[in-house]
């Protein structure tokens, strides 16, 4: 029971720490505005393969490029998910550097919802009556939002369905997070340098042209993106799939802190009343998911 209680609390520390890093990406990627979103993704890209190189190759955990050539169909499926995550940071890094932080935390916050919904739509899966419930209310949320400011919320939701999408792909590759990574990273390194090359052919590169604090900020972005993953898989491994659940919304949390105490924007009516739908949804989510455990146990 004692070691139990450890490795709970380990793996405790690691989410949390994960979930709270996450949280706090905004802060890292406004040091850094100055520079385009899309070469902070192609950053991005190259520094974490080479950090996902130098882990999986010291940590001899990597699957092998003859697993990967014996499994077309997982390498192909690998390819879509990393154009899905790559587009999910690329919306992330422009909500932040654009002032749209609290429509990226709605994203997140929307996700769980939406991976219900795709679980439905694409697994099978058939909603129970508070699942049904918080989807609605979640749609709900929405509708005001486009309703009361006539626009839809486009970046809350390219960030919940790439997400959703993307964990739906990851779920029928049967790699773990690290390898996931590498692979997907890996993919996406051609065109990162490819564009680097275009880049640097037409002297519009940050990189190596402005200060060296900068060019150190960039190459950090693989670090920044590595570790909370590392953490979060670490994590996961210790705690069960609800309590993952619940610290998830950490993450988004935070994002709307920093967003409405430090970067100033304007947390008005509407998005009071949309994020209200989602948290209301959100609430009987979670105690759906709860319910659901406790009665299985």
């Amino acid at each position: 029971m004692t070691r139990l209680s450890q490795t709970t609390r380990q793996g405790l520390i690691y989410a949390v720490s994960a979930f709270v890093l996450w949280g706090i990406a905004p802060a890292y990627f406004k040091l850094i505005q100055s520079v385009p979103p899309t070469e902070i993704i192609a950053h991005r890209v190259l520094w974490s393969c080479l950090v996902m190189v130098l882990v999986l190759g010291l940590s001899k955990r990597f699957v092998g490029f003859g697993f990967l050539r014996d499994n077309p169909r997982i390498l192909a499926t690998m390819a879509l998910s990393s154009a899905l995550i790559t587009g999910n940071w690329l919306t992330f890094v422009y909500a932040v550097n654009s002032g749209h932080m609290l429509d990226a935390s709605l994203g997140y916050y929307i996700n769980p919802l939406i991976n219900v919904l795709l679980a439905v739509l694409f697994l099978g899966e058939r909603l129970r009556p508070l699942q049904l419930m918080a989807v609605l209310l979640a749609c709900l949320g929405v509708a005001y939002q486009v309703w009361e400011l006539g626009r839809l919320p486009w970046i809350s939701l390219v960030l919940a369905f790439s997400f959703g999408f993307y964990g739906l792909l990851r779920k029928r590759v049967n790699l773990d997070a690290l390898n996931g990574l590498g692979v997907e990273t890996a993919l996406m390194a051609p065109l990162a340098l490819l564009y680097f090359a275009s880049l640097w052919q037409d002297g519009a590169a940050r990189f190596g042209h402005v200060s060296w604090q900068l060019d150190a900020l960039l190459a950090a972005a693989g670090v920044v993106t590595t570790v909370p993953l590392a953490l979060y898989a670490a994590g996961a491994r210790q705690l069960s799939f609800t309590t993952v659940g619940f610290l998830q919304y950490i993450g988004p949390s935070l994002s709307m802190i920093l967003a409405v105490s430090f970067y100033g924007e304007h947390f008005d009516h509407a998005r009071a009343v949309t994020f209200g739908f989602i948290w209301a949804g959100l609430g009987l989510f979670s105690w759906d998911a709860l319910r659901m455990r406790q009665g299985a146990v």
